[in-house]
């Protein structure tokens, strides 16, 4: 592999790390506050928050890679 192609993977697994990190630590913060209301709803009691912070984290993934993506293809225009 080359140094480019290299330094293009660098940044995909470096923003979908992010991602994963940062949706999936969002969606447990919101499950959790959700419980600690004084009325919470029937969706916060049913839904698993354990199945909510994987959801957050495969969707963080997603848009971690995206924007791993775009910035390359912006890069690659202004060169």
């Amino acid at each position: 592999m080359d140094r480019k192609t290299n330094r293009l993977m660098l940044l995909i697994v470096a923003c979908s790390a992010a991602g994963v990190v940062v949706g999936g630590t969002s969606n447990w913060v919101d499950s959790h506050q959700c419980l600690k209301k004084q009325a919470p709803t029937m969706e916060c009691l049913t839904q698993d928050p354990l199945v909510k912070t994987i959801d957050g984290m495969s969707i963080g993934l997603i848009a971690g890679a995206g924007a791993a993506l775009g910035a390359t293809m912006q890069l690659k225009e202004e060169e």
